[in-house]
């Protein structure tokens, strides 16, 4: 008994397979159940005549015309149906508080010279017109309209209770798929230390045990990938730097400028990359400092007004503080202004600040040569560049706008990019903040 419970509790399928054998079994017995109970309430019209074929003479000349109330009454007892008489200036019924409207019967068949089967609402009576007056005899319980209604509603209602109770245990028993689904989500946006809790011991469990381990998988590859390039970074330091020592003890010439540049531009990715990574490993490595922000993206733009262009610097009057991390948030608007410099053709190039409730929202608009839509989903990846050639005078290495964007992300916000070939570019920077607050006058 016990290996057949841990069965049970171990197989998803089992467990379904009982709730909707459950659901069929109820049902069979719902309907089953109305429909015998509604069979016991239903006379059928096929079983009148043969009492009535006999006895509805002897029953109407007991009764008499003009008839004995008294013996119809004892009749109807008897009978267990109720007797209805009306002549003209008559209508007396043995059963007051249930009548059939007999007004609307139809005729079904005939039993004597003045006997007949009517149906109302598929109830069989027997109507018997003597001597001026009408007789109407029929079930007087069993015409159970009502009470078959009423067997209907508690059936439905039956029926309706057990879909509840299926779609409850269905619902309770699936609910790990949402969780799984939940997770997922968030492993795919680059949480790869959640992992998604569950108790289940069946399919479902086991499958949360393998997106776990695949997301310890994924982790420890990354993590792998990570901490190589940062040694390798290292590890390059060394010898760029013994490079850049022994370039200065050269003598000047072309080759010797030429050289320091491409050092120094090896340098520079390198810084990029070790920068890169650090933004990449859970954030964690952001020195946050309340800043007034509206001051200090005033501050970095100011070193940009050599530009021959015209830079255009729009910020609120009303300073506000944030939580960000000042070094890397200055290297996101210098790479910002240095790219819309590069390709801005020298139009005019507009930084703005705006605050939007708890968020603050900067933007970067050139009117340069502008993107394809068709790089706008990739600009902001690592190495990625329009130009295929990627040739020194075209730009960087294409991990600007990416630094940017680890930039955003590692301040909980987002980085948007927008753009028209011929038109220019505009960038947005969305920085939230749980508590910005409201720089004194």
């Amino acid at each position: 008994m016990t290996s057949i419970v841990q069965q049970f509790r171990k197989s998803l399928f089992l467990r379904l397979l009982l709730i909707f054998g459950f659901t069929v079994i109820s049902f069979f017995v719902i309907i089953s159940v109305s429909l015998r109970v509604i069979n016991q309430n239903t006379t059928s019209i096929d079983t009148i005549p043969d009492f009535f074929t006999r006895n509805v003479e002897s029953i109407i000349e007991d009764i008499g015309t003009p008839p004995n109330l008294s013996n119809a009454m004892r009749l109807a007892d008897e009978l267990d149906w109720t007797i209805n008489i009306r002549n003209p200036i008559m209508r007396w019924s043995s059963d007051p508080d249930y009548r059939l409207n007999v007004d609307d019967s139809s005729f079904d068949r005939q039993l004597s010279t003045d006997a007949e089967v009517r149906t109302v609402d598929n109830e069989g009576i027997i109507h018997v017109n003597r001597s001026g007056y009408e007789f109407f005899l029929y079930p007087r319980l069993r015409s159970g309209n009502r009470f078959n209604t009423l067997v209907f509603y508690v059936g439905s209602a039956l029926a309706v209770l057990v879909l509840f109770l299926n779609y409850f245990m269905v619902n309770r028993l699936l609910a790990p798929v949402r969780l799984l689904r939940r997770g997922v989500e968030r492993i795919e946006k680059g949480e790869l230390d959640y992992r998604v809790e569950s108790t289940r011991q069946d399919e479902l469990g086991e499958l949360t045990e393998s997106i776990n381990h695949m997301a310890d998988s994924l982790q420890s590859m990354l993590e792998a990938k990570r901490q190589l390039l940062l040694a390798i970074s290292h590890e390059l330091r060394t010898p760029i730097t013994k490079a850049k020592l022994r370039l200065e003890f050269m003598p000047t010439s072309s080759e010797k400028d030429q050289l320091a540049e491409d050092i120094d531009e090896i340098d520079l990715l390198i810084s990029d990359l070790l920068e890169a990574e650090r933004l990449n490993n859970q954030h964690g490595v952001l020195a946050e400092e309340p800043v007034y922000l509206a001051e200090f993206v005033e501050g970095v733009a100011s070193q940009f007004d050599r530009y021959e262009g015209g830079l255009q610097i729009s910020i609120p009057t009303q300073d506000r503080q944030f939580l960000i991390d000042r070094l890397r948030i200055r290297l996101l608007l210098t790479n910002l202004l240095s790219n819309a410099m590069r390709y801005g053709k020298d139009n005019p190039i507009r930084i703005s600040l705006t605050f939007n409730g708890k968020v603050a929202v900067i933007e970067v608009i050139d009117q340069g040569e502008g993107i394809a839509e068709e790089h706008l989903s990739k600009i902001s990846e690592p190495f990625y560049r329009p130009d295929s050639s990627r040739q020194r005078n075209t730009g960087g290495f294409g991990l600007g706008l990416y630094l940017c964007r680890l930039i955003a992300e590692a301040h909980k916000g987002e980085l948007l990019i927008t753009s028209t070939l011929g038109k220019g570019t505009h960038i947005t920077v969305k920085l939230p903040a749980s508590e910005p607050l409201q720089k004194p006058v």
